[in-house]
């Protein structure tokens, strides 16, 4: 046998010994959670209905039937197979209402998370790298704002900016955006004394290159785990504002404004306040769960563990 023989490696043994993909190594520690796994199939269902909304729902959400007021479930006494989750005041399906809810729902989470994130992140970047007045300045007014209940603030500016959706979602965003901002500013003051910043910065890299290229993806673990936490509360709040009439305004099928216009029937008509509850409820827990599992997959000090 000659020494380049006796040198040649099982390439079983080699896969073997390889460090495993970044992809797979996340998948690990996110699949150890078994409620983070659970969370993210009823995560991907809700998405799924929401995306094919038009094929999966049975009826319009707007199409109104007078002939069937206030129908109960299928399994209740007077419920319809046409009707399984039975219908509204005015003759709407509900079923069809939830699964087009999900929609603005998801599409709602998205905005606030994505407004939050960029507007946090760039005040975050600013107030960590410079420190000194502007650091002292921006931290402040975060204060103030965190100062407030943020759902009494969201309602202020909803007030202010005009009762909608979109202003919903604006106010809700603004709301959200002191918390990217303080783990922002944590990580980066956390990150520039490091020795690769160092390094960088005598190598001769800019500031906008030492915030952007160097800095800022080493503090994104924890901002991905905080914007799925987000994503909860933005659905939650939009719901709140939505029951409190200053959000999405009837006949938008969002939850929220779903559980304000069955107010009233309550008492008589179960089905119409308990299936748009249910709903936040599920969605919000299953972003929740999966929040958890983002948290043990990215964190390294709970890979350690």
């Amino acid at each position: 046998m000659t020494a380049i023989e006796s040198k040649a490696v099982d390439p079983k043994v080699a896969e073997a010994k390889a460090p495993p993909s970044g992809l797979s190594e996340f998948w690990f520690y996110f699949s150890r959670n078994k409620g983070a796994v659970i969370g993210l199939v009823v995560f991907l269902i809700i998405l799924f209905v929401a995306i094919f909304a038009p094929i999966v729902a049975p009826h319009s959400p707007s199409v109104q039937n007078r002939d069937m007021l206030l129908m109960p479930p299928v399994w209740q006494a007077g419920g319809s197979w046409g009707h399984i989750l039975g219908t509204d005041a005015v003759g709407r399906d509900i079923l069809s209402r939830l699964i087009y809810g999900a929609r603005f729902s998801l599409f709602i989470g998205l905005v606030v998370v994505t407004l939050s994130v960029i507007s946090g992140v760039l005040i975050g970047l600013v107030a960590g790298y410079f420190r000194g007045r502007v650091d002292t300045f921006i931290m402040r007014i975060m204060d103030i704002i965190l100062a407030f209940p943020s759902l009494l603030l969201a309602l202020v500016l909803v007030a202010v900016l005009g009762p909608g959706l979109l202003n919903a979602m604006i106010a809700i965003s603004l709301v959200n955006q002191p918390h990217f901002v303080r783990l922002t500013r944590a990580a980066v003051m956390t990150e520039r004394t490091k020795d690769y910043v160092v390094g960088s910065k005598v190598a001769g890299a800019g500031t906008l290159r030492l915030m952007f290229l160097t800095i800022l993806p080493n503090c994104l673990a924890p901002l991905i785990v905080q914007a799925t936490l987000a994503f909860s509360a933005a659905i939650l709040d939009a719901a709140a504002l939505g029951f409190l009439g200053m959000g999405a305004q009837p006949p938008t099928p969002e939850w929220g404004t779903m559980l304000a216009e069955a107010r009233e029937f309550i008492q008589r008509a179960w089905w119409v306040v308990t299936f748009p509850g249910l709903a936040i409820l599920i969605t919000v827990l299953a972003i929740n769960l999966m929040g958890d599992g983002l948290r043990d997959a990215l964190d390294p000090k709970l890979k350690r563990s």
